[in-house]
């Protein structure tokens, strides 16, 4: 059975775009993790397949390039937003908005959520500031924007080997659906740099998620003042949020091509 793909990224953090609404496709987390490969697949961050909805304009599955599936995507809903036209996506992380302007995509995903087993946590803890800490990445704060996220803030990004530490904390029982682990450091009144170790795909260019969860901490700690402008290494987004509100992310989105493919050349 042959395909249609497109390859799209956000700052970077790239998708494989695949349309299944009119003609249906099964992926299994096997198959996903071989489009996903680098080597021998098309190559991804994430795999992102469009189907039906009857409460929104589509429906958007996220599949990372270990082949798990997650909740959410910040940058993919930005692609698949700018691809489609859709204003309303239905992902299993909830009901996004969407909006094209000048600035790029803007997406309303949702208000964050603090509570412990909203994260999920393994156990009550104040979400505000963990009393736990993995080296020196201490009382790191924990945000749910549709996927977990816990948030470190360090005087010295570039002295954190993330790479190295990132799959320990992704991976701690304290995470019982594992975690993105997010380090960043404030740079200004508005402005913080943003490294982020992905649950499933690892160090990318840019997580979107990661922006909104990193902003909607540094802003309840009184770090900065919304909007937030947060740089990542592949580019800088624009974070908006005030307590009891939802989150805002304005961002670019690009489509490098389109091709075709075989599916059972994927297992």
């Amino acid at each position: 059975m042959r395909f249609a793909f497109h390859k799209m990224h956000g700052l970077g953090n790239d998708f494989v775009v695949i349309d299944a609404r009119a003609l249906a496709l099964e992926i299994t987390p096997p198959r996903a993790r071989a489009i996903a490969d680098r080597r021998t697949g098309v190559g991804c961050d994430q795999l992102i397949l469009l189907e039906p909805s009857d409460t929104a304009d589509l429906g958007m599955r996220i599949f990372n390039a270990d082949g798990g599936e997650v909740e959410q995507c910040g940058n993919a809903l930005r692609c698949v937003a700018q691809l489609t036209n859709a204003r309303t996506i239905d992902t299993a992380g909830g009901l996004i908005e969407a909006a094209a302007g000048d600035a790029g995509v803007s997406i309303d995903i949702g208000a964050p959520r603090f509570d412990w087993d909203a994260i999920p946590l393994a156990y009550a803890l104040d979400t505000a500031s963990l009393p736990v800490g993995w080296e020196t990445l201490e009382h790191g704060a924990a945000v749910n924007v549709g996927n977990p996220h816990v948030i470190f803030f360090v005087p010295d990004l570039a002295a954190i080997d993330l790479e190295r530490v990132g799959p320990v904390i992704e991976h701690d029982p304290l995470f019982p659906e594992r975690v993105n682990v997010n380090v960043a450091q404030v740079t200004g009144p508005s402005a913080l740099k943003l490294r982020v170790w992905e649950r499933g795909a690892g160090l990318t260019q840019a997580c979107g998620t990661g922006a909104c969860a990193t902003a909607v901490a540094a802003i309840r700690r009184g770090l900065v003042i919304s909007p937030v402008t947060v740089s990542l290494p592949g580019g800088d987004l624009r974070i908006e949020w005030a307590p009891g509100e939802t989150i805002r992310m304005t961002g670019p989105a690009t489509h490098v091509f389109t091709g075709e493919a075989e599916l059972e050349a994927f297992g």
